[in-house]
């Protein structure tokens, strides 16, 4: 760690580097369908992204893991695939049998960037909506209250724990 005064700040390990910048260089080409002259502006808007993410987000990815990115991956799709279908056939029947509810949930992921992959990720499957997250709580509106999401929820946990190489809290 480095130390200016009353700041400390982290040196920047050059995997954490490395790793950003291959990302973010990819997703400009996938956001660009890889057109050779927007890499005009690519360069440019790369070299701030990384900029703002290594101040933004220092900590590195010790305990990242490829492979729990692929399981989270497959795992994703997968519970996106069935609740769009669940959201589907509720959708279609002739009356809709809705018990929307808000639930509070406590997360067992450490706070920080693990916390919010987790709200981030429980957004974008079916049928649940964040409200919002507090330093104790997660309150998510959920279409049909019947029946408790938080198996769910540790499951989307257990998978963000696995590809971040973290332990997740006993409570």
């Amino acid at each position: 760690m480095l130390k200016y005064g009353n700041t400390v700040k982290k040196k920047i390990s050059l995997p954490d580097f490395f790793w950003r910048s291959i990302l973010l260089v990819l997703l400009w080409g996938i956001l660009t369908d890889g057109q050779p002259d927007s890499w005009i502006v690519g360069l440019v808007s790369v070299v701030i992204a990384l900029t703002a993410s290594l101040i933004l987000l220092p900590s590195s990815l010790h305990g990242f893991s490829l492979t729990g990115l692929a399981s989270f991956l497959v795992f994703f799709l997968g519970q996106s695939l069935k609740g769009g279908i669940q959201v589907a056939l509720i959708a279609l029947r002739p009356r809709l049998d809705l018990h929307p509810v808000v639930q509070l949930i406590h997360p067992r992921l450490p706070k920080g960037i693990s916390r919010i992959i987790l709200v981030a990720t429980l957004n974008l499957l079916p049928g649940s909506l964040c409200i919002s997250l507090s330093s104790e709580n997660i309150r998510l509106h959920i279409l049909d209250g019947r029946r408790s999401v938080e198996p769910e929820v540790r499951n989307v946990e257990l998978h963000i724990a696995c590809m971040l190489g973290l332990k997740l809290d006993k409570s």
